[in-house]
């Protein structure tokens, strides 16, 4: 079906990876205290830009590749799944930055832990499909969705509690924006559970 591994395949586990250890940085951060936020932001920052170089690889081989092991379509809706997640993250991240804040509240930790378990979730089916071992790759699927429900549940809960214990609407502010982009990146992780199945039903 497939041929062997070839620079698609690589660049999307390359892909993978990054989000992994984009995320890991993220959620180790925010279980501590984060005196430089601006630091934190920028390393953000960093991890995107190398996600944006495995995107651009994706593009200019398909503008010079005639045959791809997938569909081109899947490819380029693929690599811009897995850029959305990474673009959540560093979105976050620069939120922290712009409104000042040095600690992250037990809401904002379990999402970092909820997104740790997704990219994880994400790096085991991408490097599934590079292995061509498509059936394999729906449980990692389910658990992605089911990642995202817990990551609707968390937001709920967060803004929920902020409504009852926040006085300060500034504040308020500020933290019901974060957990809102913060559920908006695990819908992004959902998302690249979504095409991938897309992916499995033409080729399985």
């Amino acid at each position: 079906m497939f041929r062997k591994k070839d620079i698609f395949f690589k660049t999307l586990e390359e892909m993978a990876d990054i989000i992994v250890e984009t995320v890991d940085e993220f959620a180790t951060a925010v279980n501590a205290d984060l005196p430089d936020v601006t630091a934190f932001a920028r390393v953000m920052k960093e991890f995107e830009h190398k996600g944006d170089k495995c995107t651009h690889i994706i593009l200019t081989e398909l503008n010079k590749t005639f045959i791809t092991p997938i569909e081109r379509e899947d490819i380029m809706e693929l690599i811009k799944k897995l850029d959305d997640v990474l673009d959540g993250i560093e979105a976050c991240a620069s939120r922290f930055e712009m409104y000042q804040i040095i600690k992250a509240d037990p809401f904002i930790r379990q999402f970092g832990d909820c997104l740790r378990r997704s990219s994880l979730e994400i790096k085991s089916a991408i490097y599934l499909l590079s292995q061509k071992k498509l059936l394999a790759i729906q449980p990692h699927c389910v658990n992605l969705n089911e990642l995202e429900n817990e990551g609707d549940d968390l937001m709920r809960q967060g803004i929920k509690h902020l409504f009852q214990n926040v006085t300060d609407p500034i504040e308020l502010i500020k933290h019901k924006e974060i957990y809102e982009r913060l559920e908006e990146t695990t819908d992004s992780c959902e998302d690249v559970a979504n095409t991938l199945q897309s992916i499995i039903m033409r080729n399985s």
